[in-house]
């Protein structure tokens, strides 16, 4: 089937209590991970290209990596999305380039002018047979081009979603419950530290969540900065050179309340760049002598499968259906 928009997918899983993992792509082989393991798995799929990844890999090279991947995988839905669109003119690009979603992110702006930019986007947008994705409330973290201080993020107001999506006309809302970006998410000053000294970051305002699903019955929410940042890649990673000192990602199981609640839509990126990294520096440690790309992203590739392949049963909820 040819790429899709993100309404029906969004749709059955509303009514089916699972979410649609969106995964951030930058290379080939991210690609790859991620698509068979959504094929294996029968999985509605979301790939995302953030303005960073367009300025590293290029417009053209991403969307025919994703156009081979809905050859690859002609029996699953999958929609190519822009993520954090800045302004207009990169989200009108992506629509007019191919995209069938796209994220406008002006969360940072203040309300009023939020709606205004947000609207120019739909509008534009809904003329092409593209769908919308907006953001209120700020979060907090690093991710590609996105940096936001732990002072300047700002949850939700729930008493602002309906005026917001009615004057917006978006087809989805990007909400602040807590999560964060990247993979230093929280300060250990934010965090507790269980029985083994592991940081424990504070939990999710679900409160937040039931009262914007309230509001809005029926409309998919969408969780960014949810990676859960794998201790194991992280081990992984230290283990081999690297120094990444309490990086702390968002409980599984509460991303899998989530997903049984409003939110349709799950962002999921530092987990992959995590799984590729600690594979190759694993993999050079071990092989010290190897110079072929090849051989090397192998094994990387291998475990971005792998860890999607959870992310899709244990923690979406969306395997099986595609």
């Amino acid at each position: 089937m040819p790429l899709v928009t993100t309404t029906e997918m969004f749709k059955k899983a509303y009514d089916g209590g699972y979410a649609v993992g969106a995964f951030n792509v930058n290379n080939m082989e991210i690609v790859q991970g991620i698509t068979e393991a959504a094929r294996e798995q029968h999985a509605p799929l979301i790939l995302q290209v953030s303005k960073g990844a367009r300025a590293y890999a290029n417009h053209t090279y991403l969307v025919k990596l994703v156009e081979a991947a809905v050859i690859e995988c002609p029996d699953i839905p999958i929609a190519l999305h822009l993520d954090h669109g800045p302004d207009f003119e990169t989200c009108k690009s992506c629509i007019d380039g191919g995209f069938t979603s796209v994220m406008i992110d002006a969360s940072s702006k203040p309300f009023a002018e939020n709606i205004e930019i947000t609207r120019k986007v739909v509008e534009y947008a809904h003329d092409h047979g593209v769908v919308v994705e907006a953001e209120l409330g700020s979060l907090a973290g690093v991710e590609d081009e996105v940096n936001v201080s732990a002072e300047d993020s700002s949850y939700t107001r729930p008493e602002e979603v309906e005026e917001f999506v009615s004057k917006t006309g978006c087809d989805s809302l990007a909400i602040a419950i807590g999560t964060s970006h990247g993979a230093y998410k929280f300060t250990a000053a934010q965090c507790t530290r269980n029985e083994q000294g592991v940081l424990v970051p504070p939990p999710l305002r679900f409160d937040i969540l039931e009262e914007v699903s309230r509001r809005l019955p029926g409309f998919p929410i969408v969780l960014h900065g949810s990676s859960s940042v794998p201790q194991e890649f992280v081990k992984m990673i230290n283990e081999n050179g690297g120094k990444m000192p309490d990086a702390v990602g968002i409980p599984e199981e509460q991303l899998r309340k989530a997903a049984t609640l409003s939110v349709c839509k799950i962002n999921i990126d530092s987990d992959l760049r995590l799984a590729m990294t600690g594979s190759i520096r694993k993999y050079f440690a071990d092989h010290p002598d190897h110079f072929d790309p090849r051989q090397y992203l192998t094994p990387a590739r291998a475990n971005i499968k792998a860890i999607v392949t959870h992310k899709l049963i244990d923690v979406l909820g969306c395997a099986g259906k595609a």
